[in-house]
């Protein structure tokens, strides 16, 4: 925490100013007086950032492609303890700091869920108190920035660095770092040694931006280290000796300038062709190389041991993306250490530890060798040598070659780079109960029948942090008064709020804060969409990627049906309702953007109806990111977490919205099990297959959706409607969803569910008409969301992982 005054405050305010712009405060844009703002803050954690030191015995470095941190300003003064001070010194300057909390951009850092975490993550690792540092890419333009034309989702550049610099970063040229891709690879003998020489090389160097992530009301400050790809522009003395010559023709200097900045351009680029892949692969191995190449900088100018490494160190690889550690690691322990093959793989595989997030396949990245070799030749000499090894082990072991082809690392001409993660980690963890339990049982079977000791549970966690103390504030503050603040720092506090369950009072606060943040969201979407929705209506939100499994499409086949019912029977009592999405689908996944056009077309048709008489509206919210999820989730009335089951490894969008105190619409997929255990049937909305129908329709070959459809009326009336002309201005993307459906066979078993669904919308309907048992509902769920504090995470990550028989490690289980 820092310490100022407001008077002190001012002062420094008034004098950034000056130094920055040379001109009054008054005359200053929003913009530059978040510039200034930031600036004094930095200026005020400057020498804390650079004194972190929480234990020097071993640091952890977290390394994943994307890391969606949102907006930091609110975040940074609720963890410096200081919004209050800074509040009133900017009201005195007659500066409203709510303006400049909105008018900060959010960083194009990431695209969903596994961002998000990451985000989560670095903010729980600070706020614990333990050493934990990210490693990224600093993206020019991110993802998209989400439009929709027509229906159609357009995907334009993100800009989000307008000023060429973002105003919490802080840019280290001193510790740049050269990444070589391509060129010729060959041993040569020397003094006895095989050496390596690497010639013709490209070179492109990374340079390194800092961020600080701050601990709540603590003295931590770790680093996100997002790396920049440049032409190297410092003499980086004889690592370039060898570099491939770009001082001859223009146009051959022009293309050197592309290939090098091109890779810190836009986050997961295009890979339904070869050059978005290959991109893909160069980003990958660019932060890998840079961040394992730092690591291993500030490890030898403390003098410290080599063998002593994996006592000091551990790289945690979020996802497969940054699998390239692996190689990367053994690499600069071998040619740049010298040491023999055994040596450096007994560091390898005792500092590195895996996350995996996904049981199906084609998400399990896959590199052609080709494309490897030529891209990273000495990287791929050193996973062929790996693979070389562990099929030798596994021969030896199995003899069983259908097993050795399902484990080997190359396959069929392509690097499996999952299996790169586990056979070279200590330590391979699923993301909740049941995904880690299908992943021992199903997808990674071979690999824990063979080394069980390396899998466990780590179930996914958020920072309550952000996503109540300063997305909900009114709640937080409901909370505060009813148990005290101790739940801010030990979210398993909350239960205490079960007392309430029963009081009256206190439900009525509770459904008045919800409502007043609902009336929030409404003059967002009037002011945004003009469709006037009404705050009395029930929240239905479904805020999540757009992909297949996770089933958009089942919500919007049950919004069809109910609007056939309300024109059926126009006289009906319903309770209305506003369902609302938000989603990015990938550019090149063209289902997923047809279903948006789908989505978008019926949300035309059911809103200009007046027949509805407002009972029913659907909007879909353009661009979603964390911002307006801060805006969302605390209007939200329900939650829906409708994932085929099986499919979605945990989900963390379930925990904010349960935290928030919204009503969970699930299937017993990934994290909704364990929300489920904490509440009980009676406290959510279950619906659909069980997991061991889903396995077992799978071994089976599924089932016969074209059946269904033509045993039920109604829901071949909803498919039917695709292709009929019943909604308007719907043309082959309605028969691409339809197809689908039927002519493919309902691949994610929507068909299957959608009668289930159906009936757990209509229980829900009814429930929220009694607006005392929705109340007591609602706080139960908040009261048992503190098991899903990243907190917790970050601290089994610790214990079990990162720490395991550490001596830091009994700090670790009193943090």
């Amino acid at each position: 925490m820092i310490t100022i005054s407001k008077s002190k405050f001012k002062q420094y305010f008034e004098s950034k100013m000056y130094s920055l712009y040379a001109q009054p405060i008054n005359e200053a844009s929003n913009e530059q007086l978040l510039n200034v703002l930031a600036s004094v803050l930095k200026d005020l954690i400057a020498k804390r950032w650079v004194d972190t030191k929480i234990d020097k015995q071993k640091e952890v470095y977290y390394f994943s492609i994307e890391f969606l941190l949102g907006r930091q300003l609110q975040s940074n003064l609720l963890n410096l303890d200081v919004e209050n001070i800074i509040r009133e010194g900017l009201k005195d300057l007659n500066i409203d700091l709510d303006d400049l909390i909105k008018s900060e951009v959010d960083p194009a850092l990431g695209n969903g869920g596994l961002g998000r975490l990451a985000a989560c993550f670095l903010d729980s690792m600070a706020s614990v108190g333990m050493s934990g540092h990210g490693y990224g890419i600093r993206y020019q333009y991110g993802l998209f920035k989400q439009k929709f034309v027509n229906g159609f989702q357009v995907e334009v550049p993100d800009n989000w660095l307008t000023q060429e610099s973002y105003l919490w970063e802080v840019v280290r040229p001193n510790k740049a770092i050269l990444v070589k891709f391509e060129g010729d690879v060959y041993l040569e003998e020397h003094n006895g040694n095989l050496k390596v020489i690497h010639k013709n090389y490209i070179p492109v160097m990374a340079m390194p931006y800092d961020i600080p992530i701050i601990g709540y009301e603590n003295d931590c400050i770790n680093t996100l280290r997002l790396w920049k790809s440049e032409i190297p522009r410092r003499d980086f003395g004889q690592t370039t000796a060898d570099a491939k010559n770009y001082s001859g023709s223009y146009e051959e200097a022009l293309n050197y300038r592309y290939y090098t900045e091109e890779i810190s351009q836009v986050l997961y680029p295009n890979d339904s062709n070869y050059a978005g892949r290959l991109l893909r692969l160069k980003q990958e191995y660019f932060f890998v190389s840079a961040g394992i190449q730092d690591i291993y900088r500030k490890y030898k100018k403390h003098k410290l041991n080599i063998h002593e490494f994996s006592n000091k160190v551990a790289i945690h690889i979020n996802d497969t993306h940054p699998a390239l550690c692996v190689p990367e690691l053994m690499r600069i322990l071998l040619d740049v250490e010298g040491l023999s093959w055994d040596d450096a793989w007994e560091i390898t595989i005792n500092t590195i530890s895996y996350t995996n997030h996904t049981i199906m396949a084609e998400a399990m990245e896959k590199w052609p060798v080709d494309m490897i070799k030529k891209l990273l030749p000495r990287i791929y000499m050193i996973i062929e040598e790996i693979n070389k090894r562990y099929v030798i082990y596994l021969n030896n072991k199995y003899k069983d070659q259908s097993k050795v082809n399902r484990m080997s690392i190359i396959i069929d001409g392509n690097v499996n780079m999952a299996n790169l993660c586990i056979a070279s980690s200590y330590s391979v963890n699923g993301v909740a109960k049941l995904h880690t339990e299908i992943l021992k049982k199903e997808v990674l079977k071979d690999f824990y029948e063979d080394t069980p000791y390396k899998f466990n549970n780590k179930t996914n966690g958020i920072a309550h942090r952000r996503w109540l103390m300063s997305a909900n504030p009114n709640l937080s503050g409901l909370i505060t008064d009813l148990i005290g603040d101790e739940w801010k720092k030990d979210t398993f506090k909350l239960k205490e709020l079960e007392k309430y369950k029963d009081d009256k009072i206190i439900l009525d606060k509770l459904d008045i804060i919800k409502y007043e943040n609902k009336v929030k969201l409404s003059n967002y979407i009037i002011d945004k969409y003009n469709i006037n929705v009404d705050p009395n209506s029930i929240f239905d939100v479904q805020i999540k990627r757009l992909h297949a499994y996770k089933r958009q499409l089942l919500n919007l086949i049950n919004i069809m049906t109910l609007y056939h019912r309300i024109l059926d029977y126009p006289d009906m009592e319903i309770q209305p309702r506003t369902f609302i999405f938000g989603a990015k689908a990938a550019p090149g996944y063209y289902l997923a953007k047809c279903i948006i056009k789908v989505i978008n077309s019926v949300a035309d048709l059911i809103n200009n109806d007046y027949r509805l008489k407002d009972k029913l509206k659907v909007v879909f919210i353009e661009n979603y990111g964390v911002s307006l999820a801060e805006l969302i989730i605390p209007a939200a009335n329900v939650s829906e977490q409708i994932s085929t089951t099986t499919k979605e490894a945990s989900g963390t969008s379930n925990m904010k919205f349960m935290m928030n105190g919204a009503l969970t619409m699930a299937t017993l997929d990934g994290a909704n099990v364990e929300i489920n255990e904490l509440v009980g049937n009676n406290n959510m909305f279950l619906f659909g297959l069980s997991a061991e129908e889903v396995l077992n329709y799978n071994k089976n070959g599924g089932y016969s959706s074209i059946d269904l459809y033509h045993s039920d009326l109604k829901l071949k009336q909803v498919v039917d409607d695709l292709i009929n002309g019943f909604i308007p201005n719907l043309g082959k993307e309605g028969r691409e969803v339809y197809d689908s459906l039927i002519t493919y066979n309902d691949e994610y078993f929507v068909l299957r569910d959608a009668k289930s669904y159906e009936k757990a919308q209509r229980r829900l309907s009814e429930l929220y008409k009694n607006k005392y048992d929705w109340n007591k509902m609602s706080l139960i769920n908040i009261a048992n969301s503190g098991a899903f504090s990243s907190d917790r995470t970050i601290k089994e990550y610790g214990r079990d992982i990162w720490f395991k028989g550490c001596e830091i490690n009994g700090k670790i289980n009193k943090l």
